[in-house]
Formats: structure tokens, sequence, C-alpha cells
């Protein structure tokens, strides 16, 4: 029986635990990975205090945080199912099950994928959803970057310094990111830019050799070996059914982040919460930490 039991390890589960550790609760962390989406970030210029950090390293700084405290950490272990009984919430996983006085959900999100041909064939066969994990792969080659968001022109400004040729396919009208992303990437002659453009097809043989694109009325054929998909991500709430979701499946939550049941909480990109950044997922970790303390001081 634990008082508090987080699910997930990236930014938001990390400082939940860190806050729940001085609060002298009794924890439980379960977790696929550590480090979560911050472990796959490029260069990171906006976290507060590091005036630059890669996401790697700003992943290990969490980590270490985390091991400063007695905190359990189950990792891998995935969870599969929560239930409610009375007042104790019941967690099932891969290899057990476990009883808390309350739960912080902290799963994060995972890549969106394109859904057209080839792309299960090729999948870490030249097609990848993580530029920082594989771009030194594909030094000196042609690739593509799918998507027009900040997830996409980081992942361009990481293989401006690898590839030879990078072709930013955007099925919007123009580039979504950030000003100063945007900014930094045009100012080289390795990158050209898509808009209004979708994937088709990807090809090859043992390992990715094309795209199929189609822009309007024309399609194009662009020779690349590899292909990076950025273009956003979907809650991992499939085990949250208890709790009350909304259409794109993100765990509704309200200021503090209790969701509709009660012992039950969320933060960071599982949630609702409008901005999904490093930062942000971690003081939601940090206010969701201190409503279950003030949750278990009340019951």
């Amino acid at each position: 029986m634990y008082d508090l039991i987080i699910i997930g390890a990236g930014p938001a589960g990390i400082t939940a635990a860190v806050y729940a550790a001085r609060k002298r609760l009794d924890i439980l962390v379960i977790a696929e990975n550590v480090g979560g989406q911050a472990a796959l970030s490029g260069n990171i210029e906006n976290y507060t205090g590091y005036q630059f950090i890669s996401g790697p390293e700003l992943a290990l700084k969490f980590q270490e945080h985390l091991q400063a405290f007695d905190i359990r950490l189950n990792h891998p272990e995935q969870a599969r199912s929560i239930k409610k009984q009375d007042r104790l919430i019941e967690i099932i996983t891969d290899k057990e099950g476990y009883s808390s006085r309350s739960l912080i959900i902290a799963t994060g999100a995972r890549p969106r994928l394109l859904n057209v041909q080839g792309e299960k064939e090729f999948k870490n066969k030249g097609l990848t959803y993580c530029a920082t994990c594989d771009g030194p792969f594909f030094r000196d080659k042609n690739v593509a970057i799918v998507g027009g968001g900040n997830s996409a022109l980081d992942a361009t400004l990481q293989m401006l310094k690898i590839a030879s040729k990078i072709y930013i396919v955007n099925s919007a009208s123009g580039l979504t990111a950030d000003p100063v992303l945007i900014e930094k990437a045009g100012q080289s002659d390795k990158t050209e830019v898509f808009n209004q453009a979708q994937v088709k097809r990807i090809y090859g043989d043992s390992f990715v050799k094309g795209i199929e694109v189609a822009q309007g009325e024309n399609t194009l054929d662009l020779k690349v070996e590899g292909v990076f998909v950025e273009i956003g991500w979907i809650a991992n709430s499939d085990l949250a059914g208890i709790v009350k979701r909304n259409e794109r499946k993100e765990i509704i939550i309200d200021h503090s982040n209790t969701t509709d049941v009660k012992g039950i909480f969320a933060c960071g990109d599982v949630t609702d919460v409008a901005e999904k950044q490093i930062i942000v997922a971690c003081g939601e970790g940090a206010k969701a930490a201190l409503a279950v303390f003030k949750y278990l001081s009340t019951q």
C-alpha cells in the first residue's frame, strides 16, 4: 500500500515524484522509460537555468534528481489498467499489481503516425520518429522531415550539421514553428520547404530510397535515404479509461491537476494542458504532487 503511485517518469512524473518525496509520502514510480520526450529533444534553449542544454543531458539531470531521494522506481514496467474500489486505487502492470491511496498519471504522449504506404515496412530502416536518436546515422545523406511545427524545425536544426540536403514536407500553408526556429532553418541553403504537401508513399529496398509527395496536382519524387516524421503526438491515455478525456484522448484536469475521479490526478502532455513544453510539464508535475498532498491530508 502506497500513499502515491506515479505512472510515467518524464519531466512531469519525475518532478511530481521529487515534490511528493519532499512531503515524505510513500511513493512508487512505474515507468517504461526514464526521461520521456525530454530525452528525445535536441538542443534546448528555453529551460530556465540553462541557457543551453541538450535533451538527453536534461533528462539525465532529472534522473539524478530523482535518485537523490529514496523513491522506488520500477523500470521498465508498463501499466496496463487502473481500477478504483472505495478509496483505494489499483494499478495492474505487465509484472504485478499495486494499491495506492492516490495516483498521478504522467504517461506523456507518443509520435503521431503518417499512416501511408511503406511506413511500417521502413520503420527503423530509414524512417524514424526521433532525429536526436537516429540523426547521426544519416551523415552526408539527403533526408526528408515531415511536419512544420516546433518538433519538425528542431529536427531540421539538428540535421543541418549532419545531412547534405533537407526537404521539409509540410501539410499546412506555412511553417507554424516558433519564428526563431524558422529563421535559423531558413539561413541554410541545405533546406527546401514544400508547403501544402503530403507524403503519399515511402519506398526503397532494404532501406528507404525516396518518398512520393503530393502537392496540389503535382506528384514529387524526392530521393532521400532518411525520413523523420515530426507531425505531433498522441496522448498515452489508453489505460486511463476510468477518467474523463477529450476528443484528442487527453485527460481533462482542473487548475489543480484533479481529474473527475477522486484521488486520481494527471499532469504533463497526457493532459489537456494547452502548451506541450518541458518546463510546463515540470510545473504541472509540481502542482499535481502538491494537490495530492492536500488531498491525502484531508482524507
